[in-house]
């Protein structure tokens, strides 16, 4: 059999099972473990599956995004620690950018007091709490308001930012796997192809439980990112994919 069709027959019996082992997956093709894992591989850097410990299952789909609300009660210690190192990294007299999100937010608590810095963002929490308790010069890009997450979206915030010169950009994410970053929300792409143009270094900052998520608006390859700053959950199989890919990757 031609690696095409075992490919196939492979993703046809994880959509029947969902999730499946790789022993059940030796059985049921006749093949080798390292076939399977080759295979299986392939199809994780094509964004179809995602590896867990032992097997292989099915991306989940996200249809809608959660609430600014909704997020800041999710992974919270992970969030803090993911913060603590993005704030860490940036050097004296750096223009950064903050995307729209809680874990960007954690970023913004750590800076305040940073006389030396320009922060521009497309979030009204980071900017309001900046504003009253910051330190740094300060950019909001306006544009159209997305009300349930409290951010800027769309093509006038993205004019804005292609405007600017940033040399760091932290930009968050609802959904990625190692084909790269989606969303379920059209509005979200100019902002965030946008700060991708204008910026000199590019992070990702994202906790363990949004990887293995796709959406249906392709964002960007994860190749684009220099860096990656997640927590120590991440699965192995893609700390070694990404570390391979000679991204950066920082687990707090």
């Amino acid at each position: 059999m031609i690696p095409a069709e075992r490919q196939k027959q492979l993703l046809n019996l994880i959509r029947q099972h969902h999730i499946i082992s790789i022993t059940q997956l030796v059985e049921l093709l006749g093949v080798s473990h390292m076939t399977v894992r080759r295979d299986i591989q392939k199809l994780e850097q094509e964004g179809r599956v995602v590896s867990v410990s032992g097997g292989v299952k099915l991306l989940e789909h996200l249809s809608d995004e959660l609430t600014h609300n909704a997020k800041s009660l999710l992974s919270t210690l992970q969030k803090e620690k993911i913060g603590a190192f993005a704030a860490q990294s940036i050097p004296q007299n750096t223009t950064i950018y903050l995307d729209a999100g809680t874990t960007t937010l954690e970023i913004a608590h750590r800076i305040a007091d940073r006389e030396d810095l320009l922060v521009v963002t497309n979030d009204f929490i980071i900017a309001d709490f900046l504003m009253k308790n910051g330190q740094c010069r300060l950019i909001h890009c306006g544009g159209t308001v997305n009300k349930a997450n409290y951010s800027s979206v769309g093509e006038l915030a993205a004019q804005l930012l292609r405007q600017l010169s940033i040399d760091i950009a932290f930009i968050s994410t609802s959904s990625w796997n190692l084909k790269g970053l989606t969303t379920p929300d059209e509005s979200k792409l100019p902002v965030k192809r946008a700060i991708l143009q204008s910026s000199q270094k590019k992070v990702l900052v994202s906790d363990s439980s949004k990887y293995g998520k796709s959406a249906t608006f392709h964002i960007c390859a994860l190749e684009q990112f220099d860096s990656i700053i997640c927590d120590k959950d991440l699965l192995d199989n893609a700390q070694t994919a990404i570390r391979e890919r000679k991204i950066e990757l920082i687990l707090g």
